[in-house]
């Protein structure tokens, strides 16, 4: 039958290209041909969003990976409040890099808290916070983690607090280049929330391992002020290092009612090109953190799916130590 007969012939030529070119450098033409393209971003799961499970022991953090994978996600990212006295325990830590390679999962990066203020006004005290980290760099190095996420909490006024956390940051990335790990701030409470005083911090902070890690719903500076979420997250993009989809409610047709998914992904994948992972991170109420977290996933699937059309720039994955993904 002629090849026509199968192929239209654009279809047809740009098949035999690939063949060719496949030959040329020894490869074998139909694994070339039926290689599936990478999707335009990979999903992970954060930790925080099993936090009912884990606080009621009703899921172990060294079963982490496998729940993850039971939900189709193969990349993790965890909270060390689930497991605060393992960050130095080398058997620990070898165990749960081992339950990760059995299931096929990777290690993204762990989220830190309740280490002490980076920005805190009293030197002596921001310096104890940065020591506190130390352990959590080490063991996102032991697990293949590329990045810590820590938060910029400080005290004072505008320019006082980013110069104070700025401090913290860029003395906890040194450390951090010591493993080759990325000390990366989440928008998370205070000023933190204002898109435009972090980003400021992290320039101030002036260290190539220092990142950002925008979430999409964390904007709630005080009770009675929020930042817009859109602008927050356009703001903190240029320095993303991951991205957090945090999720509460959804509507009748899968949509996520607190944050317009297409807006955000159309901000996070075709105006600053991200292609490496985003977290799923369900924080709601009314479905159960199973189904609020599939739910999560399936609504990133769909608007992947209608941003692949628009999107052709070039792949922007996570930064990992060698800033690779700027």
């Amino acid at each position: 039958m002629a090849a026509t007969n199968l192929f239209d012939r654009r279809q047809f030529l740009g098949a035999s290209a690939a063949f060719a070119g496949a030959l040329s450098l020894g490869r074998s033409p139909l694994t070339t041909l039926l290689r599936p393209k990478a999707p335009l971003f990979e999903i992970s799961l954060a930790q925080w969003s099993l936090h009912r499970a884990l606080r009621a022991k009703e899921l172990d953090n060294l079963d982490f990976p496998k729940k993850a994978k039971s939900f189709g996600i193969a990349a993790v990212e965890y909270v060390n409040s689930f497991w605060k006295d393992k960050a130095r325990d080398e058997k620990y830590l070898a165990e749960l890099g081992k339950r990760c390679a059995d299931e096929g999962v990777k290690s993204l990066l762990i989220m830190c808290d309740g280490e002490g203020a980076l920005g805190d006004p009293n030197e002596a005290a921001r310096k104890k916070a940065v020591e506190n980290h130390h352990r959590w760099v080490e063991a996102a190095k032991a697990l293949g983690c590329h990045s810590i996420r820590v938060n910029a909490q400080s005290s004072g006024s505008w320019d006082e607090q980013q110069k104070l956390a700025a401090d913290g940051l860029h003395q906890l990335c040194e450390y951090g280049d010591k493993f080759g790990i990325d000390v990366i701030v989440e928008n998370h409470g205070g000023l933190s929330s204002n898109g435009s005083w972090l980003a400021g911090t992290l320039k101030k902070a002036d260290h190539k391992r220092c990142g950002s890690l925008p979430d999409f719903g964390n904007f709630r500076i005080s009770e009675k002020e929020e930042y817009d979420r859109y602008q927050g997250v356009d703001e903190l993009m240029p320095f993303a290092r991951g991205v957090s989809a945090k999720s509460h409610d959804f509507d009748d047709a899968g949509n996520e009612v607190h944050t317009d998914y297409g807006k955000m992904l159309e901000i996070v994948v075709v105006k600053h090109g991200w292609r490496g992972h985003i977290g799923v991170e369900y924080e709601g109420g009314k479905l159960g953190e199973n189904e609020g977290i599939l739910a999560t996933r399936k609504l990133l699937e769909r608007v992947r799916d209608e941003l692949v059309k628009k999107t052709t720039a070039p792949a922007k994955a996570e930064k990992a130590g060698n800033q690779d993904g700027k």
